[in-house]
C-alpha cells in the first residue's frame, strides 16, 4: 500500500515536480474557488520566498503541468503572484505572518512546511547559534527554517544588500527589488539577523565562525564568477561576462556597450543579459529632441520605434549566438524560457542558433567583431556536450561588446588551503544527503556546492540545510519519510468541473510594449476574474475516480460517456501476462479488468456521474510526508 501512495502522489505532477514539494495544484484550485487566503497559505508554507517566486521562479511545476500536454500549462507562478501580491510581505496589508503559518493548510504538506515546522519551535532555544553565509535564496531558506525551530541565525553577506544572485544576476524588470526588500525583512522579523558589507575571507573565515560560538555554518555563497571562453582574444577589451554586466547593471553602475552587442550563450543568463542590453542601448543612442521627449513622455514601445528605426540605419542591433539549435537551447527547454525568448524577440533581440564562437576581432586590443563557426553538433551519442563544428561555414558579426554567457561558477577565494574541501569541478564537496562538506558543522548548498540551477531548487538547498543543522546540533541522522494519505469522497451529484474549463487559454499578464519602461516589470499581476478564469483550467490531479469493483454491473456507461476514452473493460486472461492481477485467477474467462488512463483522465466525473450503481466515486487525495 505505502508504494501504492507514492504513485498517487506522483499523479499529481505539478507537486512532484516542485522541489519544495508546494501544492501548486491546490493552490491554483483554491483561486479557483475564490478562497485566495487559503491558497496563499499552502503557496507560502511550502516556500520561503514565495513572493519572489511568484515572479522570477523557472516554475518546474509548469513545465510538468499535465494540462501542457493538451493545450498549454496552467501559468501557476503567475497564480501564485496573484495571491502574494494580496496577503504576502508586499501586500499593502500583508497577513499575519504567525497565522498564515500555523494555520490550517488545505493543501498536501511535508516536514520541510512551516506549519510542520513552527510546532518544532523549542528545538533551538537551548541551543548554540547558526552562522548562514550568504543571503541569497538558499540562505534565505536555511536561516527561515532555522528561526521558525527556535534558532538563533546570524546571516553574513557581502555585498550591501540581502537577495545575492537574485537582485545582482536578476533585471529589475524581471524582478522588482522592493519585493526582495519585502521577502527579507519577513524574515528577519522572525529574528534573523543580518550583517551585510560583512564578506568571509583568509582572515575572518569558517574556522573563526565556529571560533566565535556557532554551532553550526551554512555556506551558501552562490555562482558570482563568470566562465570564459578559450577563444582567440577572449580577454580583449570589451569582452565582458554575463555576471558581472548584469552585477554592474543591477548596482546602478552604467555600463557602455556602444550600438551592436553580441551575447554568447543559449540559456535565461544570456537572454537576460540582451533584453538588459537593449533597454542600456536606448538609454545611450543619440537621438533627436522631439523623439528624446517621445521617450521620456511615452514608454518602452516609443523608445523600441526610435530605437528599430536606428536599427535600419545600421546602428543598433542585439544579437544572441548559442552553440545549440534553437529547440536545444537550455532557456528553450522550460514554459519559462520559451516565453522569455518571445518576450525579448518581442523587444528587439535576434537570436542566431547553431553557431559558436571562433574568435574576437579586435583593432588596437578593442573588440570590433567576432568570427564565428557553424556548429553541427552539440552532443554525442551518449548525450555529453561535445560540440562538433564545420569549419567551412563561417560567418562574422560586428560588435562593440562581446557578452559571454556560457556558465558560472563561485568565488571560494576567501576559503584557506586546510578549511573546507573542493570537487574537481572547483565546487564545495559535500554529501549530497546531508549536504555536510568536509569540516563537522560545516554544510553547503546552492551554486557553490551544485551546477546552476532554478531558484526554488536552490531554496530547497537551504531547507535541507536546516534539517541536517538541526540533527546535526541534536546528535541525530536524518529520519526516513513515510507517505500517509487524506482522502476526501466529493458528492456526486455537485460535483462539476467549472464552465468551459477545456477551452480556456493560457493566459500570462504582460504588460503591453506600449506601457513598458526601461526597469518597470514586464508582467504585472491578473485580475480577480482573469485568476479565477486561469486558474479553471487546471485538471485536478488531486482527483482520481474510483472503482468498487463489487458494485460494477458491468453496463460499459462510464466507457460510453468519457469524452477522453480513458476507461476501457477487458477480460482478464487477456492481459494477465502483461500486468500483475492480485486476487484474480488467470484461466478465468468471466472476470474483466477495469482499465483507466490518469493521463487522458481530465477529471471531468461523467464516469461517476453515470454510474447507476456508484460503482465509481470521485475522490480527492491529499499527502502529508511525515518522518518515519
Amino acid at each position: 500500500m505505502p508504494r501504492d501512495l507514492w504513485w498517487f502522489r506522483k499523479n499529481v505532477p505539478c507537486l512532484e515536480a516542485c522541489p519544495v514539494k508546494t501544492d501548486a495544484g491546490r493552490y491554483v484550485q483554491l483561486i479557483a474557488e475564490g478562497r485566495f487566503d487559503e491558497a496563499y497559505r499552502v503557496a507560502r508554507t511550502a516556500n520561503p520566498i514565495a513572493s519572489i517566486c511568484g515572479r522570477a521562479c523557472g516554475a518546474p511545476c509548469e513545465d510538468a503541468c499535465r494540462r501542457g500536454k493538451i493545450d498549454a500549462p496552467i501559468a501557476i507562478r503567475s497564480l501564485k503572484r496573484f495571491v502574494s501580491e494580496q496577503f504576502g510581505p508586499e501586500a499593502l496589508v500583508p497577513a499575519a505572518l504567525d497565522r498564515v503559518l500555523t494555520g490550517t493548510n488545505d493543501g498536501s504538506v511535508t516536514p520541510f512546511h512551516a506549519n510542520r515546522l513552527a510546532l518544532r519551535a523549542d528545538r533551538g532555544r537551548n541551543a548554540p547559534p547558526v552562522a548562514v553565509v550568504g543571503a541569497g535564496p538558499s540562505g534565505l531558506a536555511c536561516a527561515h527554517d532555522l528561526a521558525l525551530m527556535g534558532y538563533r541565525v546570524t546571516v553574513f553577506e557581502a555585498m550591501p544588500s540581502s537577495g545575492g544572485m537574485m537582485r545582482y544576476g536578476i533585471p529589475a524588470y524581471r524582478l522588482a527589488r522592493e519585493v526582495i526588500e519585502r521577502q527579507t525583512a519577513e524574515i528577519e522579523n522572525m529574528g534573523v539577523e543580518f550583517r551585510f558589507n560583512t564578506p568571509l575571507n583568509k582572515d575572518f573565515g569558517v574556522s573563526e565562525l565556529l571560533q566565535q560560538g556557532y554551532g553550526a555554518v551554512f555556506l551558501a555563497v552562490g555562482a558570482s564568477r563568470g566562465r570564459s571562453v578559450p577563444i582567440e582574444n577572449s580577454e580583449a577589451e570589451g569582452v565582458i561576462k554575463a555576471i558581472d554586466y548584469l552585477l554592474n547593471i543591477n548596482r546602478g553602475y552604467r555600463v557602455a556597450v556602444g550600438r551592436k552587442v553580441v551575447v554568447i550563450g543559449g540559456g535565461l543568463v544570456a537572454i537576460d543579459a540582451a533584453r538588459t542590453a537593449v533597454r542600456e542601448m536606448i538609454s545611450g543612442l543619440p537621438i533627436s529632441v522631439s523623439d528624446e521627449q517621445a521617450v521620456e513622455a511615452g514608454t518602452l514601445r516609443v523608445a523600441l520605434d526610435v530605437a528599430r528605426e536606428a536599427a535600419r540605419r545600421g546602428a543598433l542591433e542585439v544579437t544572441v549566438v548559442s552553440l545549440e539549435s534553437e529547440i536545444e537551447m537550455p532557456a528553450m527547454k522550460s514554459e519559462q524560457g520559451r516565453e522569455e525568448a518571445g518576450t525579448a524577440t518581442e523587444e528587439g533581440v535576434h537570436f542566431l542558433p547553431s553557431w559558436g564562437p571562433r574568435r574576437v576581432i579586435t583593432r588596437e586590443g578593442k573588440a570590433t567583431g567576432i568570427e564565428l563557426v557553424r556548429c553541427t553538433r552539440v552532443f554525442d551519442d551518449a548525450g555529453r556536450f561535445k560540440p562538433e563544428f564545420d569549419d567551412n561555414q563561417r560567418r562574422t558579426l560586428d560588435a562593440d561588446t562581446v557578452i559571454l554567457a556560457i556558465g558560472q561558477a563561485p568565488d571560494l577565494s576567501f576559503l584557506r588551503t586546510d578549511e573546507v574541501a573542493l570537487t574537481a569541478a572547483g565546487t564545495l564537496k559535500i554529501d549530497p544527503v546531508t549536504l555536510a562538506t568536509s569540516v563537522p558543522g560545516v554544510f553547503a548548498g546552492g551554486d557553490a556546492a551544485f551546477p546552476p540551477s532554478l531558484l526554488i531548487t536552490v531554496a530547497r538547498h537551504g531547507k535541507l540545510a536546516a534539517q541536517s543543522i538541526d540533527a546535526y546540533l541534536h546528535s541525530e541522522s536524518l529520519p526516513k519519510h513515510e507517505l500517509r494519505v487524506r482522502i476526501e469522497e466529493l458528492p456526486t451529484d455537485s460535483y462539476a468541473m467549472p464552465d468551459r474549463y477545456e477551452q480556456r487559454p493560457r493566459l500570462v499578464p504582460i504588460v503591453p510594449l506600449e506601457r513598458r519602461s526601461g526597469i518597470t516589470e514586464v508582467e504585472s499581476v491578473f485580475s480577480l476574474e482573469e485568476a479565477r478564469e486561469q486558474a479553471g483550467r487546471c485538471l485536478y490531479c488531486h482527483v482520481h475516480p474510483i472503482y468498487n469493483g463489487s458494485r460494477c454491473i458491468l453496463c460499459n456507461r462510464c466507457v460510453d460517456i468519457c469524452p477522453e476514452h480513458c476507461l476501457h473493460f477487458a477480460p482478464a486472461s487477456r492481459i494477465a501476462d502483461q500486468v500483475p492481477l492480485e486476487g484474480v485467477e488467470k484461466e478465468s474467462g468471466a472476470a474483466s479488468v477495469f482499465l483507466y488512463d490518469e493521463e487522458k483522465c481530465i477529471r471531468c466525473g461523467l464516469c461517476a456521474i453515470r454510474c447507476p450503481t456508484a460503482a465509481i466515486t470521485m475522490e480527492r487525495f491529499n499527502f502529508e510526508e511525515v518522518a518515519g
